[in-house]
Parts: C-alpha cells; sequence; structure tokens
C-alpha cells in the first residue's frame, strides 16, 4: 500500500492518469462549440492569454506545447527510474478520484453549512447550470484539469518553492501555500464571462473547496486531484440538474 501512495504522486502515473482529461475536454469543447473557441474554461483562457504573449496562439500550438511537457517530465523520470506502468493502479487512482469526489461537497459543503448556515448546493448556485448540461460536463472536465494545473501544480507548487527558499519550514510552507492559493482559486470563480455572484456563503464553500484542493494536491498529486475536481464538478451538475 506504501508504494502505491508513493508510485501513483510520480509523473509516470500522475500525468498520464490527467491527460485524458485534456483529450476529453478539448475535445468536447470543439464538438459543442462547433469549432469556435466560445466553450471554454477560465483557468484554461488565463493561460492561454499569458502564452499567447510569447507567441503560442493556436488551440493546437497549446494543447501539443503541454502534452509536450508531460512527455519530456514522464520521459526524464523513466529514464531514472523505469516504473512498470500497471492498470490495476490507475483503477486504484480512479477509485480514489471517485470516492474523493463524491465525499467532497457533504464534507466540504458540511463545514460551510456549520460555519455559515444554509444549504451546501445552495451555495453552489452559479451560471453552470444555466448551460446545456453537454456543455456545463466540457467545461467540468476543463476545471478538472486547467484549475488544478493553474491553481495547484503552479501557484501551489510556486509558493511552496518561494517560502521554501525563503526560509520557511517545510510544514510551515504548505501551510502558507495552501491558505494562499485557496484564497486566490475560491476568488477566481468570481470574475469572467461565467462568474458566480459574490456571496460569503459561496466565497467560504469555495475557499475550503480551494483548501480542499491544495491539501489533496500535496498528499496525492497531479493527476487523482484534478480528476477528483472534475468528477466532484460533474457530479454536483448532474444533481442540480444542469441543461
Amino acid at each position: 500500500m506504501q508504494r502505491y501512495f508513493e508510485i501513483t504522486r510520480k509523473h509516470s502515473y500522475s500525468l498520464l492518469f490527467a491527460l485524458p482529461l485534456l483529450v476529453l475536454y478539448e475535445a468536447g469543447a470543439a464538438l459543442t462549440s462547433g469549432g469556435r473557441s466560445g466553450l471554454r474554461n477560465g483557468a484554461d483562457v488565463l493561460l492561454r492569454m499569458l502564452l499567447a504573449a510569447g507567441g503560442v496562439r493556436s488551440t493546437l500550438a497549446f494543447t501539443a506545447l503541454l502534452l509536450v511537457a508531460a512527455a519530456v517530465l514522464i520521459a526524464r523520470e523513466r529514464r531514472r527510474e523505469p516504473l512498470p506502468l500497471r492498470g490495476g493502479v490507475f483503477a486504484g487512482m480512479a477509485a480514489e478520484s471517485v470516492v474523493y469526489a463524491v465525499l467532497f461537497g457533504f464534507v466540504v459543503g458540511g463545514l460551510t453549512s456549520w460555519m455559515l448556515g444554509g444549504g451546501w448546493l445552495a451555495m453552489q448556485n452559479g451560471s453552470l447550470e444555466k448551460l446545456p448540461l453537454l456543455d456545463g460536463i466540457v467545461l467540468s472536465l476543463g476545471a478538472g484539469f486547467y484549475e488544478e494545473l493553474l491553481f495547484r501544480v503552479l501557484m501551489v507548487g510556486g509558493l511552496l518553492y518561494a517560502f521554501t527558499h525563503a526560509g520557511v519550514s517545510q510544514r510551515g510552507a504548505r501551510i502558507y501555500a495552501a491558505l494562499l492559493a485557496a484564497f486566490l482559486f475560491s476568488a477566481f470563480h468570481y470574475v469572467g464571462p461565467y462568474a458566480y455572484p459574490l456571496e460569503l456563503s459561496s466565497f467560504t464553500f469555495r475557499f475550503l473547496a480551494g483548501l480542499a484542493f491544495n491539501v489533496l494536491f500535496i498528499l496525492r498529486g497531479f493527476g487523482i486531484t484534478a480528476w477528483t475536481h472534475a468528477l466532484y464538478d460533474v457530479f454536483l451538475l448532474i444533481v442540480q440538474g444542469g441543461g
């Protein structure tokens, strides 16, 4: 069991497990938007804007860049440690993600309800449920991949690096990075074309959700966190009767 928890955090498993989210999201976005770029997750749009400044503008180039980066990381790791890829391990990661996704809303939502009052589903009122169900699912898949890439890999990872190199202890760096990134993650949901109405209850819910995702990322890595996020959003969309 300890070996399972160790290897599932490595690129050979974590990145390969997350990449189907990227493929499904890009394929779904192309199909539902009729080839236009209108249906996009906000974190995806923000990353595209940043990369566009460096000359990477097309969807194909952007996706290819992500795939090449993942391939390089996996190849470098496998040269050092050629792990055997086993279907049972990926099945275990999928089961973990489903369990975390099902428990997620009840734990975080219950805590928010206890703190502020109100139902956890009511705290999620926003714009996704106004979209057709398929569009909402596509955006949920995009949220799983791109929001975790932006807020966990880049932001939490960057903050951990910054705090650690500033002389903060490893434990302190994890706490500060998790709290700051959770605040920014929550605030992100209130900007852009699919922004939610700003309310204390929903902001608190998303802060606690971001904090939970940050802890999950630190403990279990990118792949499981990305799928947990995507599946949670899909489950919530279905429960709320999207479409």
